[in-house]
């Protein structure tokens, strides 16, 4: 069944990128997919509360309205988050907006949150797959002016839907969006979002903070302590970069936006070296950013990451890419002499 997954994913690279993502969400919403076979025990894993069945998760961005959890809950994730989402429906940036740099297996993309709005997203959260980690990627509407207490809609809107939220400041492609990690409207935003969770109670689940790799080590220091203070659960290390490296070679790497994929595993790696230095274990980390295989998935979690997500490496890899991450993770864990997988978090530092 993963060849079969994994040539579909080759024939949908075939298609215009937007029209093949579309098509993929229906494929996973309807067609029928087995459920996967147990997980190792040996990848169980602990993140911020949460009891995970192995430590690979579903980036954000795929599955932006909640639409093919049925699916994507039976891939072999441990957790999936959905989103961005945003208070109000929105159409996004206009097409084209989403490239393929073939060549460097690596996606650009200007979607601009494009999504159907957090009533559409709470229904859909109502029917998800029982037994599934969940996460809610909070966005805000590009002309909210208060753009925090978007986020705090987001999180009352959905509370007691998602497993966990992630905050999302660090999409390059909604104007302003990226100024929050400032430290003042950093405390702005955490403040009121820690103010808007329930004190206790099943309700009050994690919230994550997802920066971008784009910052140096002493802001991501600051951001570090502002998530401490603020009772802030993780950080996701990170999101898409501004950065165009000069080993790119697709035609299209002059397009505006956000590059996710292989070219920005040192960046990512760079920001989650920074971020664990300055949390000292002190926040859970997640990475993202390049993970395409079960030995960078590996060198992520000795580096300090409690967990790692993919999205890019999908399009290219194709879905049966989890299972041989999984697979290969768990026997270099063995390998090197790790009983369970949290021994392993910052073995390498």
């Amino acid at each position: 069944m993963a060849r079969i997954s994994d040539a579909g994913a080759a024939a949908l690279r075939r298609l215009d990128p937007e029209q093949a993502h579309r098509l993929a969400i229906k494929g996973l919403a309807f067609a029928p997919v087995p459920r996967p076979s147990t997980d190792d025990p040996i990848l169980r894993t602990a993140l911020a509360g949460l009891d995970l069945p192995n430590p690979v998760g579903l980036a954000a961005g795929l599955d932006k309205n909640g639409e093919a959890l049925r699916g994507l809950s039976r891939l072999g994730f441990g957790f999936v988050e959905c989103g961005s989402v945003t208070p109000r429906a929105q159409a996004g940036n206009p097409q084209p907006r989403l490239f393929r740099l073939t060549e460097d297996r690596a996606i650009i993309n200007r979607m601009g949150f494009n999504n159907a709005g957090l009533d559409a997203f709470a229904d859909r959260l109502d029917h998800r797959p029982q037994g599934v980690v969940v996460g809610a990627n909070l966005g805000a509407n590009k002309d909210t002016e208060d753009k925090a207490a978007d986020y705090v809609a987001g999180l009352k809107r959905l509370a007691g839907r998602a497993s966990y939220f992630t905050v999302n400041i660090s999409s390059p492609n909604t104007p302003g969006l990226r100024a929050l990690q400032g430290r003042a409207q950093l405390d702005d935003l955490l403040g009121r979002i820690d103010a808007a969770r329930p004190a206790t109670g099943p309700a009050r689940v994690p919230v994550f903070l997802k920066i971008a790799p784009d910052l140096i080590a002493d802001e991501i220091g600051m951001i570090v302590e502002a998530s401490l203070a603020h009772r802030i659960d993780g950080l996701i290390v990170s999101n898409t970069t501004l950065e165009r490296p000069d080993t790119l070679r697709s035609p299209q790497a002059h397009e505006t936006g956000g590059l996710s994929g292989a070219p920005i595993r040192s960046f990512a790696e760079k920001a989650l070296r920074a971020a664990a230095e300055a949390a000292g274990g002190r926040l859970p980390l997640i990475a993202v950013g390049g993970i395409d295989s079960g030995a960078e998935a590996y060198a992520r979690i000795r580096l300090g990451a409690s967990a790692v997500q993919l999205y890019s490496a999908l399009i290219y890899e194709g879905p049966g890419l989890v299972a041989r991450i999984k697979r290969d993770l768990a026997t270099r864990l063995r390998a090197d002499g790790f009983s369970t997988l949290a021994e392993a978090i910052g073995a390498g530092r």
